[in-house]
């Protein structure tokens, strides 16, 4: 969208007069040079000010936020699973496996392989 405007003295600063369709939400904006543009935008919000700009909680809304939190930071029941069937799995697998035959059916050929 391409629109014309007035530039005029404000002070001893240049203004410019923005038309309604692009008017600024916030009262702050940056202002940059692009080649041989002027681009204004408006400025980042800051965490800090975003939360400034939140609503207030209730009473009542705290109170369910601090029972949530309350119920968050209880401890867990102690794990009463019956584990030890997984020793006796590690301790079968750690055992070596036996070394297959040197004598045998080759699996390529099925000729018997002399050692």
């Amino acid at each position: 969208m391409t629109d014309t405007t007035t530039v005029f003295q404000s002070g001893n600063s240049q203004a410019v007069r923005l038309p309604k369709a692009f008017r600024f939400k916030s009262k702050t904006v940056e202002i940059f040079r692009r080649g041989d543009e002027v681009v204004l935008r408006e400025k980042a919000r800051t965490l800090a000010e975003l939360l400034d700009s939140l609503p207030a909680i209730t009473a009542a809304e705290g109170a369910e936020m601090d029972a949530v939190l309350a119920a968050i930071k209880q401890p867990l029941p102690p794990d009463t699973r019956d584990w030890s069937w997984l020793d006796k799995e590690e301790a079968s697998a750690a055992k070596p496996k036996a070394k297959p035959s040197k004598l045998g059916a080759s699996k390529r050929t099925g000729r018997t392989q002399k050692t």
